[in-house]
């Protein structure tokens, strides 16, 4: 005589099987709300930078245009190299001449001020003030954070070539690059521009 038996509940395998696939749809949901958040992170942290270094490039250019000779009566721009540039530009607007600086120190952008002060005027080194503006800024040897040019600059021509001759200093071109993760996406930004120094223009 066969006997019916009524199936109630779940096997061990179905039950099993109905674990496993939870999991993965637990795994699945978990990995992409943290790509979300991963992908959102980055994009906001891409547009920060970009703003930031626009918004310090727009800064240099606007005190570079203004430079001219020291309150002691030195030469506008006192050093020239591919990653620092160091000259006087009146930033504090109290009608003398401050020393600026702007250099790369490792991957950061750093502004460094120093205010002429006693009687006769001097720039006292250690009364600079430096502050740090930008991080995460790739170095370059083919694309330098600044870049010289002569009077003769047309556009297309090289810069000059380093150690620079400051005199023949006409128009200074700005180039900063940032990469905060350098091992994902998305590809470094760059923020470029350029000055003429209008306090050295020839007379031609």
């Amino acid at each position: 005589m066969n006997t019916m038996h009524d199936k109630n509940g779940f096997t061990l395998i179905e039950m099993l099987l109905s674990i496993g696939i939870i999991g993965l749809m637990v795994v699945t949901t978990t990995t992409f709300q943290r790509d979300i958040f991963y992908l959102n992170n980055t994009i906001q942290s891409s547009l920060n930078a970009q703003l930031d270094a626009r918004h310090v490039v727009k800064v240099m250019v606007a005190e570079l245009r203004k430079a001219s000779q020291s309150a002691v009566g030195s030469y506008s721009i006192a050093l020239a190299s591919s990653t620092g540039v160091t000259f006087y530009s009146d930033v504090n607007s109290d009608g003398l001449q401050d020393q600026v600086r702007y250099f790369l120190s490792g991957t950061t952008i750093q502004k460094g001020v120093t205010a002429p002060t006693g009687s006769p005027l001097t720039y006292t080194v250690a009364n600079e003030k430096i502050t740090t503006l930008i991080n995460s800024v790739l170095a370059s040897s083919t694309v330098p954070l600044f870049q010289y040019f002569p009077a003769s600059y047309s556009g297309t021509s090289s810069p000059l070539s380093f150690p620079i001759d400051i005199p023949s200093i006409r128009l200074i071109k700005i180039t900063v690059m940032i990469d905060n993760d350098p091992a994902h996406s998305p590809a470094p930004i760059t923020a470029t521009s350029q000055v003429t120094l209008r306090n050295l223009k020839d007379n031609l």
